[in-house]
């Protein structure tokens, strides 16, 4: 019965588009580089755009005050230094000789504007929360910036690195994200939208120009089209663009390289910890343990990914290894069940439950394959799929009573915890869509927002991480692999576990 079960979630590998193996690759102009996303960025403005294709793009057009590095630590960047003179003031130090792409200098009147525009409402955007403890800055010289803040705030450093956040010229208004500039090694050309965008070369950048002349990004959605543009050489390269299989279909042509690694990626199961069944943590568990999470990575991923016990990557500084795991066991499942009071009736079943997904079909797929798995503990679960705007908005007002989704890059910061778990970050305030409430939890959120050293964080958000893994408001799944296809015409590219397409600042290409 095991086999037969487990059979139904091997899905059917890709190998239509290998029959294009004879094409000849498309003619492109030399030194630009075609690389296939699955949608337009919503909006190139740095400030407002939130999607994984904005935020992607914008930070090769625009310069972050600071950055991460592979443990998620803050570095400079155009900040060159900075210092707390006390809890409530941050002090930058900025570059000298960075411009703007049409030829402005950068200054700190232009970091003043980036975070006071948000802040004023001038442009509206989600992104306000992340600085809503600035009070305000000044700018006593144009090379350095005073943040002044309303309470200690450890998560304002995260928020002004690359990715979260780009410094944009003073005066850039609503509109900006149509035509944006910024300082980074690349300048905006054009965009169309669900079509493509383009970017050249900065000229003028600040650090080591890039070797790729022009980047044309193409807009495709199907990813089997996707995979026939790489295999027939019109595309270059795509960045975790492809299915599984895909990738397996391709990996042993000799045009093409696959390349991969850890990345942070995280896909999840969240449970609305008010329903009558959700809100016994035994149940919770139960549904944990009766997941046998590593077979579905080797059955529907092909083994590019990395079970996951934390909302943090392993990589990063705050992540902490001592927390209760939840391997496969179903015995401990149903012992689980039976201690919660649900009994199986004469059908085998103890209750019904609801899983909503989107149209995705990797979504749509790991629904089916956990409502088999639920089903060997007498938990009958009904699969609902729904059109992502759709299926977002319930899950956002709390419509459901479990749910499956992604977190991808939000979970590189430690206030995730706050954001996901906190009373206080039910919806609208935050992401605690299962309204989770625990006392101790919200004390540990207050503690770490005033404890100033990262080891005391560490210390704190290590506490937070074994209370969410014992309760589990939501069952962390695992982390997905970044996977990199590219043609061979592209050399020197270099995996970023979040997925970013910085690579493309070292990348060279064949002409």
């Amino acid at each position: 019965m095991r086999n037969r079960r487990c059979s139904l979630f091997l899905t059917p590998v890709w190998l239509g588009f290998i029959a294009l193996a004879g094409c000849r690759p498309a003619r492109k102009p030399a030194g630009t580089v075609t690389m296939v996303i699955e949608s337009s960025p919503t909006n190139l403005d740095p400030r407002i755009g939130t999607d994984g294709q904005s935020e992607h793009i914008d930070a090769l057009i625009f310069d972050a005050l600071v950055r991460r590095d592979e443990h998620f630590n803050i570095q400079p960047w155009l900040a060159q230094s900075w210092e707390t003179p006390d809890p409530l003031t941050v002090v930058f130090h900025l570059r000298s000789g960075v411009h703007f792409h049409d030829g402005r200098p950068l200054s700190s009147k232009d970091v003043q504007w980036t975070i006071m525009s948000i802040l004023n409402g001038k442009v509206p955007t989600v992104k306000s929360q992340a600085y809503r403890n600035v009070d305000h800055i000044d700018t006593p010289d144009p090379l350095t910036a005073v943040f002044h803040l309303k309470k200690a705030d450890p998560g304002l450093l995260p928020s002004l690195s690359d990715g979260a956040i780009g410094i944009v010229p003073a005066g850039s208004g609503r509109d900006f994200g149509l035509h944006p500039i910024g300082s980074g090694p690349f300048r905006f050309v054009s965009q169309e939208q669900d079509k493509e965008v383009v970017i050249e070369r900065n000229p003028m950048t600040w650090g080591t120009p890039p070797a790729i002349e022009r980047v044309r990004f193409a807009v495709v959605p199907d990813s089997i089209t996707r995979a026939l543009e790489l295999q027939k050489g019109s595309a270059d390269i795509g960045v975790n663009a492809l299915t599984a299989d895909q990738v397996y279909a391709m990996r042993n042509d000799a045009r093409i390289v696959v390349e991969s690694g850890p990345g942070t990626i995280l896909n999840y199961i969240s449970f609305n910890t008010r329903d009558f069944v959700l809100k016994d943590a035994r149940v919770r568990q139960a549904i944990a343990f009766a997941i046998n999470r590593p077979l579905i990575v080797s059955a529907l991923w092909r083994g590019r990914a990395r079970i996951a016990e934390s909302l943090l990557p392993t990589e990063h500084w705050a992540w902490s290894s001592n927390v209760d795991a939840h391997e496969y066991d179903p015995t401990r499942a149903n012992a689980l069940l039976d201690a919660a009071g649900f009994k199986r009736g004469r059908d085998g079943v103890r209750f019904h439950l609801t899983i909503k997904t989107s149209t995705d079909e990797t979504g749509r797929t790991l629904a089916v394959v956990l409502q088999q798995q639920l089903r060997a503990i007498g938990i009958d679960l009904e699969v609902r799929s729904f059109e992502f705007a759709t299926f977002y908005a319930d899950i956002a007002k709390g419509a459901f009573q479990m749910y499956t989704l992604r977190w991808i890059g939000g979970n590189e910061d430690p206030d995730i915890f706050r954001y996901a778990y906190a009373t206080a970050s039910a919806p609208p305030h935050g992401a605690n869509r299962g309204y989770y409430s625990n006392p101790e939890f919200d004390a540990l959120v207050a503690e770490a927002a005033v404890t100033p050293s990262q080891s005391g964080r560490a210390a704190i958000y290590a506490k937070m991480q074994q209370i969410v893994a014992k309760e589990l408001p939501a069952i962390n799944l695992w982390y997905l692999d970044t996977v990199i296809v590219h043609n061979r015409r592209l050399r020197n590219v270099h995996l970023s576990s979040s997925g970013t397409f910085d690579f493309l600042r070292e990348a060279t290409v064949d002409q």
